[in-house]
């Protein structure tokens, strides 16, 4: 029997600037996403550089409300621009936080799924698979297919900021209903 409750799904948009484009995309992806998934934004801004001296009961306090938050969702989709060749400071931060501490990663088991967005015309592979190296090790369930790497992320989008390429938007669409059935087949919660 298949579970067609909605699944909560904890996003990780990895820049900070308010206008960035990977913001953008995971903005387009909550308005393109299926009934069965409901994509959250958890912001990961706050959270305190990963410091195993501050892995004390109580853990600081942007920590805790973070790791309660991916524990919480059935799946984690990550949108990352791409920062020399790899994610930013702050995703890896992101991961770091949520897989500590030992044997309590908020990661393990998850189905996870990755976009990366750039204004360069390879879409930020480097970030992509950079990211997914580190999930392999985090043991989230990635997605394998479609592998979503949007270049010219300038040129994606109109005045307001809204999605306005429809090749972007097929594959995301696609990226998101193949995620779906990830999910529903692998989802804990």
């Amino acid at each position: 029997m298949t579970d067609t409750a909605t699944k909560n799904i904890a996003v990780l948009v990895g820049s900070l600037r308010k206008e960035s484009f990977s913001r953008k995309v995971a903005l387009a992806l909550q308005e393109l996403s299926p009934p069965s998934l409901a994509l959250d934004i958890v912001e990961i801004g706050e959270l305190p550089f990963y410091n195993q001296d501050l892995e004390v009961e109580p853990p600081p306090a942007p920590w805790a409300k973070f790791r309660d938050r991916v524990r919480a969702a059935s799946g984690v989709l990550f949108v990352t621009p791409e920062y020399n060749r790899s994610v930013p400071a702050v995703l890896k931060n992101a991961l770091d936080v949520g897989s500590r501490p030992y044997g309590k990663s908020v990661w393990s088991g998850k189905p996870g799924a990755v976009v990366s967005v750039s204004p360069g015309a390879i879409g930020g592979f480097g970030a992509n698979h950079h990211l997914r190296q580190s999930l392999v090790f985090l043991d989230v369930l990635t997605l394998q297919q479609p592998e979503v790497y949007l270049g010219g992320a300038d040129k994606l989008f109109d005045a307001a900021g809204k999605l306005s390429n429809d090749a972007a938007r097929k594959l995301l669409t696609s990226l998101l209903e193949r995620y779906a059935e990830l999910v529903a087949r692998n989802a804990r919660s």
